[in-house]
């Protein structure tokens, strides 16, 4: 297929001061000399800016780079994930038609693309707010059809989901991303049958859908104030120079090698302090201190102050505990023998309660802090 730059094109192209910073931030990666290896982030932020990759957008990132323009074109012009014409100014609609989404019902998606969008790809709608194409495989073959609109996945599709999902963008809603029928990723509709301990402790959507509704992101422009902007690869400008390649790896954070990072923390150098604050003892076969076993066994359950609990429910029975993200049913069945089963139980946690709990569940400790309960529990408890 031959693809050519489109023939009606802007004047100009700049990041915004957000998205230059982070621009500029991605080239540091790179070795000095080597600038031009950030071509793809760059021109895939810029498309992210302005839904298409233009011409002035391609020059202005090969300038960033030093790059001649024409290196730049080639790059925009061989990958495909780079739109070289308009596109709907609210979603652009790319339908899987690879293998598993065909024989699942993609064509009828593509028909209604053609009804409601524009009876050919890549044309605009008639009010220029939707614009269509038919993909190759992206990976989602287990929740097959699927379309991605903007950055994210909408699977397990039906026309009459596809319709409703046009119906809210046009009337300024975002739909949720992921499964459209109910499944929280890729497991049988009707749930697990296996492994079933992971049903405890999720999120409330999965994976990048809920990083899409966290950040607020999902289906609109970038315009780089949506996360803060981290460069970990950098060394912070007042950090004293390392003279050694041992001072480097002494001074940057790593995982902690070999150690549980539930009891040592993230880094190495948490794990050292912590071991450091502890009396040392021998430790068993499989290296584990079986002092530490014996004090994890034995130890009083933790600090805080332990809520007002409750013998059993109130009158018209507990509230859905699972609607506070990242509690599932087994947090839900520990909540309740603990004697809590009301959102407003759990909107009054003060931080010596929230600490109390947080210690007392077992293999899910610092979950109530982690994922905002008090907040969450708030909010429903005022539904």
């Amino acid at each position: 297929m031959l693809r050519r730059l489109h023939p009606d094109q802007p004047d100009s192209f700049a990041f915004t001061p957000a998205n230059q910073e982070w621009a500029e931030a991605q080239i540091t990666k790179y070795p000095e000399g080597r600038q031009a290896s950030a071509i793809i982030p760059l021109l895939w932020r810029a498309q992210e800016q302005e839904g298409w990759l233009t011409r002035p957008a391609i020059e202005h990132v090969s300038e960033m780079l030093g790059m001649a323009y024409i290196r730049g074109l080639e790059v925009a012009t061989f990958y495909f994930m780079f739109q070289l014409q308009p596109v709907g100014s609210v979603a652009h609609i790319q339908v899987c038609g690879t293998t598993s989404c065909m024989i699942c019902g993609a064509e009828d998606l593509v028909a209604v693309c053609k009804e409601r969008i524009a009876n050919k790809p890549h044309e605009l709608s008639a009010d220029g707010r939707f614009s269509w194409e038919e993909v190759e495989c992206l990976g989602a073959c287990s929740n097959a059809p699927m379309a991605q609109i903007g950055k994210d996945y909408y699977e397990d599709l039906t026309t009459a989901r596809l319709n409703e999902i046009l119906d809210e963008l046009s009337d300024g809603r975002v739909p949720v991303p992921g499964p459209q029928n109910g499944r929280y990723a890729s497991e049988p509709l009707g749930g697990l049958t296996s492994l079933t301990d992971h049903e405890s402790g999720r999120t409330q959507y999965n994976a990048s859908a809920q990083a899409a509704v966290d950040i607020g992101d999902t289906v609109k422009r970038i315009d780089g104030t949506e996360v803060p902007l981290l460069t970990p690869w950098q060394r912070k400008p007042d950090a004293p120079e390392a003279e050694t390649v041992e001072e480097v790896e002494a001074e940057e954070p790593r995982p902690a090698k070999g150690e549980s990072a539930d009891k040592t923390g993230v880094t190495e150098q948490e794990a050292e302090a912590t071991s450091k604050s502890k009396p040392r003892s021998k430790r068993d076969p499989k290296g584990e201190s079986a002092d530490a076993a014996k004090a994890e066994t034995s130890a009083p359950a933790a600090s805080g102050q332990k809520p007002a609990q409750l013998d059993g429910p109130r009158e018209g029975g507990a509230d859905d505990l699972k609607k506070i993200k990242g509690v599932g049913p087994k947090l839900e069945q520990m909540l309740n023998g603990m004697g809590f089963y009301h959102f407003d139980q759990i909107a009054q946690w003060g931080p010596e309660e929230v600490a109390w709990v947080d210690q007392n569940l077992e293999g899910f400790k610092g979950r109530v802090s982690r994922d905002t309960w008090v907040e969450q529990a708030a909010r429903l408890a005022e539904e």
